[in-house]
């Protein structure tokens, strides 16, 4: 028991015309024919906008065919062109096409001067964007300007290993990760939704409940008979409402007058991760993921070495191969990363040592327990039994986290357990009730929504209770003295219990209960709780994303004993955009996920021995889950990584 047909989509015309050109210099001679008489057009309409696209396009053409010498000429009128304008993106693009062409006839200088000056504009560019949605998708499409310019930085660092560029493409790996999660973070201690218009407030609660009745009209739908043009109507309709709740979410900030004086943080840059984040007993090892070769840095308080990886498509086959192997295996061993392992730790293995290590991930490799990695040196050792292992979206998250968090008190008391929660009609503790519904319409409705996104049996889906999540909730309360602990357990274990301001007062909240992931709209991603209440009525037990936002939780530690709690939307530039940063945005300083869907009668007696070592033995969260998961691998029936590998920490260690 555990906790928890694609369309093809039509390119852009652009897209779908590079696509057709073949290398034959007819199809060249065709394609620039084509824009030729595009040019005229543009020339003849005075459109001196469609004119600079059409120079770069021409440009590329003939960069494409060989023929620098046209193509710079091309490049060169695009890019006076598009400054005259003012027409930024445009500039961009050009600077990007020019650095491209440079680095292959080996002007790297030149190259690295025009991609700087590229990506200093998509940043001021993405900067004015005040919806978080499309910021993130903003900076997704541009990702290529971040690898190109590793790429370029790295080619520069094995001519001359002397003069840093390592450290400088460091930085601009942390300038192309999770920029959107550090302005959250900022955003969260500045409080920008204090003071903001009600108005507003009340139209993001009518969008809300607007979603909410949606996704009931869903369930209804799917629940009898229904057309794939109905189920696709409903489906349009709670995209347009998302996309209306994150305009307005976008108003509500800009009108904030603490948003108008909110200055974000830079990523950092080596000397500044070096000097901010780690300690003497601390490596960080970032990587970095690209189509032909990839890279690893490997940074300590007072050095930084880097190293060739395989391509993204190498990584990811042998990736899967690991995932497949200890998310569905009981039986699975240690040795089956072994191949992963020799390419993402070998080369590193020298600097392992007894080291802290902050994985901070690119791509497939944040679904990825670094834990269950065996030693390189070692087939049948895991990595977790030599060292520390905290995953981070970025060196520069923890950092800023520290700061913005530095002045704040614990919570006055100590442990919040919200577990075992009702979740069907046959739950033993309805006996007695009188459910005023039919158990058709007694399905949660947000719940089988988010489920059918999943792919579950169309959406319907019959959670059952979770026997383990009770004892592991009695064990871990019965470490804590009741006046600091809350119970809140079966009908307790509810929606409202868990958005009640006073969950604010303990310093670790733990939750164990189904969890549930919607990769496609994150935002319905979130963790089951009591769907009846103590009449036998029906409500409303999904904390979903858009819930943790809004919650006030200064807590050190939130745990999440539930299903792929650790997953999410994987956006490029931005990592895993799930439960983990709403809970950071709300105030966890540190948070506890699964990434798959974990034993039950595993999970309960992992999370028994966590908190055993930390509340009773006094260890850090980091230490006490290293230990417990150790217990685990040593014992007998507990070995394989299936069981215990798949819980990390993310946020700050200390």
């Amino acid at each position: 028991m555990f906790r928890g047909n694609k369309k093809s989509k039509q390119p852009p015309a652009q897209e779908r015309y590079s696509s057709c050109i073949s290398t034959t210099s007819e199809k060249w001679s065709d394609a620039l024919n084509a824009y030729n008489q595009a040019l005229l057009i543009s020339r003849s309409l005075n459109d001196k906008v469609k004119e600079a696209t059409i120079l770069n396009q021409m440009g590329k053409i003939h960069a494409a065919s060989g023929q620098a010498s046209a193509a710079r000429e091309h490049y060169t009128q695009a890019l006076s062109l598009s400054r005259q304008l003012g027409y930024k993106t445009e500039e961009a693009q050009v600077l990007y096409n020019l650095a491209i062409l440079n680095r292959q006839q080996n002007n790297l200088t030149a190259a690295k001067a025009e991609i700087e000056t590229a990506i200093n504009i998509v940043e001021n560019l993405r900067s004015q964007i005040a919806s978080q949605q499309l910021r993130q998708s903003y900076f997704a499409r541009n990702q290529d300007y971040y690898h190109f310019y590793i790429d370029l930085l790295m080619q520069l660092h094995r001519q001359h290993p002397e003069k840093g560029y390592d450290g400088e493409a460091l930085h601009i790996s942390e300038r192309a990760r999770a920029r959107s999660l550090i302005e959250l973070l900022s955003e969260a201690t500045a409080d920008i939704r204090s003071g903001a218009d009600p108005k507003l407030l009340e139209q993001e609660r009518n969008l809300q409940e607007q979603l909410n009745t949606l996704e009931r009209r869903k369930h209804d739908l799917l629940s009898g008979q229904y057309t794939q043009q109905q189920l696709d109507e409903i489906k349009q309709k709670s995209q347009s409402l998302l996309s209306q709740l994150d305009q307005l979410e976008a108003q509500i900030r800009v009108a904030s007058p603490r948003y108008a004086n909110l200055k974000y943080p830079d990523p950092l840059n080596r000397q500044q991760i070096q000097q901010q984040v780690l300690d003497d007993n601390t490596l960080l090892l970032e990587y970095s993921l690209g189509a032909e070769r990839s890279y690893l840095w490997a940074v300590t308080k007072n050095s930084i070495t880097s190293y060739l990886l395989p391509s993204q498509s190498d990584i990811e086959i042998a990736v899967q191969t690991f995932r497949e192997s200890v998310t569905q295996n009981p039986a699975a061993t240690i040795d089956t990363g072994m191949p992963l392992s020799q390419i993402l730790l070998a080369p590193v293995a020298n600097q392992l040592g007894n080291k802290r290590l902050l994985i901070v991930g690119d791509g497939v490799l944040q679904y990825v327990p670094f834990a269950a990695l065996p030693l390189p040196s070692s087939p049948t050792t895991p990595l977790l039994v030599y060292n520390e292992i905290v995953t981070l979206p970025s060196a520069s998250t923890v950092a800023i986290q520290r700061q913005q968090l530095q002045n704040r008190s614990p919570a006055a008391k100590a442990l919040a357990v919200l577990a075992d929660p009702v979740l069907t009609l046959n739950d033993s503790r309805m006996a007695g009730k009188a459910p005023q519904q039919t158990p058709q319409t007694l399905d949660n409705y947000a719940l089988r929504g988010a489920a059918r996104d999943l792919g579950i049996e169309d959406g319907r889906v019959e959670l059952p209770r979770l026997d383990f999540t009770r004892t592991e909730a009695e064990k871990i309360l019965a470490l804590v003295a009741e006046g600091q602990r809350l119970r809140a357990l079966d009908f307790n274990a509810s929606r409202a219990k868990a958005t009640d301001p006073n969950l604010g007062q303990y310093q670790i909240v733990h939750f164990a209960t189904h969890g549930l992931l919607n990769s496609v709209n994150p935002q319905l991603s979130g963790v089951v709780l009591s769907l009846f209440d103590e009449t036998g009525q029906a409500q409303n037990g999904f904390l979903r994303l858009h819930d943790i936002f809004n919650l006030n939780l200064p807590a050190e530690l939130v745990v999440l004993s539930a299903c792929q709690t650790g997953l999410g939307e994987n956006v490029r530039g931005e990592g895993l955009v799930g439960l983990t940063r709403g809970f950071m945005y709300a105030g966890a300083r540190r948070v506890v996920v699964s990434l798959w869907s974990v034993n039950d009668v595993a999970t309960s007696e992992l999370m028994a021995k966590f908190y055993q070592k930390m509340l009773q033995g006094g260890q850090k969260p980091v230490a006490a889950l290293r230990e417990a998961q150790l217990e685990m691998w040593k014992s007998e029936n507990r070995q394989s990584p299936y069981y215990w590998a798949a819980f990390t920490v993310q946020g700050d260690w200390r």
